[in-house]
């Protein structure tokens, strides 16, 4: 199941991986910010946090736990976010995450541009999904 956390329904997290003062923080200083959280059996094992700005969209974090990955919930998350949001999405991925990448190209991002030494000395790639 795919929700939307609110300030309201933060309690959907607990006693999971996430940090719940980390995102009541982002909730409060970001007006922008939206989380995705992907439970199964009531326990959350991914999420993607984005934030919607007036013209565009912005990944900013996507996690599934390691347990889950490679078996399509990572992209269930991103479908998700792709139904909802109806404008360009923007993201940056280190160079070396090749199952990130290949999992953005399989939903339509192209890789943009290179920034040097955006991840600690490692490469980062601007990728886009125009709408």
């Amino acid at each position: 199941m795919i929700i939307e956390l609110t300030k309201d329904n933060i309690s959907e997290i607990a006693n999971s991986f996430l940090n719940v003062s980390e995102i009541l923080n982002e909730f409060e200083n970001n007006p922008f910010a939206k989380i995705l959280i992907y439970k199964e059996n009531d326990i959350v094992i991914g999420y993607l946090y984005y934030s919607d700005i007036y013209d565009r969209a912005e990944i900013n974090q996507f996690e599934v736990e390691i347990s889950h990955r490679n078996c399509g919930k990572g992209k269930k998350l991103l479908n998700k976010m792709l139904e909802v949001v109806d404008k360009s999405i923007t993201l940056e991925v280190r160079k070396d995450n090749i199952p990130a990448i290949h999992l953005y190209k399989s939903v339509g991002f192209v890789e943009k541009a290179i920034r040097k030494g955006y991840y600690q000395g490692t490469d980062g790639i601007l990728m886009e999904k125009q709408k």
